[in-house]
């Protein structure tokens, strides 16, 4: 190889790791700001009775903060979304497993799922409740949970890449504060889908909202800690290489 081709491929790595870098940064910054916007909306969050009169009855009881705490979820989702996108075109160490990978694909997929799903809820359901029209209501509210599905996915999505931070010897946040984070999104999986969607058991409500603000609050963490990661921290192997570089 001769000295020019040796210099073209040093800068090539060169603009490769900073692209990384800046990459993970980025996505941490959105990462951070739809976790805190998240919290912000399932603290709004009134629990969810399965009973669909008791439902209409809590939204007409309260539109605005029902109106308020969705249209917060659909900002929040859509940060999420971005994140999601900007890790998985950022070649980081963050995608470099087939299981993470796809958990970042999924927590984009399930992300815009779940914001259809706020929007109507901000919207005709809300109408629908306050209006006592109870044929709108549930149709919509049927659309709104299959679409809701999502979540799960997303809170799955979530444990997968919390339980990658306690097995990487690269992680930018203590193992503990990952092994909270994925227990989170696993019992936040369960809430929602399994003992509201699937079994209508009112615990479910509770459930999901707690469990999903303590993952909400790892993600913030997270995205907060890629911001301020530098190159002597977090690393990452460059797969077409064999080489090290920085996230």
């Amino acid at each position: 190889m001769s000295e020019s081709e040796h210099h073209s491929e040093q800068v090539e790595e060169t603009v490769g790791r900073k692209a990384w870098h800046t990459g993970t940064k980025v996505a941490g910054v959105w990462l951070a700001a739809g976790s805190l916007v998240f919290v912000v909306s399932l603290v709004l969050h009134p629990p969810l009775p399965p009973e669909p009169g008791e439902f209409m009855a809590t939204i007409a009881d309260g539109p605005a903060r029902w109106v308020a705490a969705h249209w917060a979820a659909t900002m929040a989702l859509t940060l999420f979304a971005i994140a999601g996108l900007i890790v998985l075109t950022a070649g980081s160490r963050l995608t470099q497993n087939g299981w993470t990978m796809t958990a970042w694909a999924v927590l984009v997929v399930g992300a815009l799922w779940v914001t259809t799903t706020a929007v109507a809820e901000a919207t005709v359901i809300t109408e629908a409740a306050v209006a006592g029209d109870t044929a709108t209501f549930e149709a919509w509210q049927l659309f709104a949970e299959g679409k809701a599905v999502g979540f799960g996915f997303l809170a799955l999505a979530v444990a997968v890449i919390a339980g990658n931070e306690v097995r990487s010897t690269r992680s930018v946040i203590p193992v503990w504060a990952s092994w909270i984070g994925a227990a989170a999104g696993v019992v936040a999986f369960v809430g929602f889908v399994v003992l509201g969607l699937l079994l209508g058991i009112a615990l479910g409500g509770p459930v999901w909202i707690a469990s999903t603000i303590v993952m909400s609050l790892w993600t913030l963490w997270f995205g907060v800690a890629l911001v301020r990661s530098d190159d002597s921290r977090v690393r990452l192997r460059d797969v077409g290489t064999g080489r090290e570089g920085a996230v």
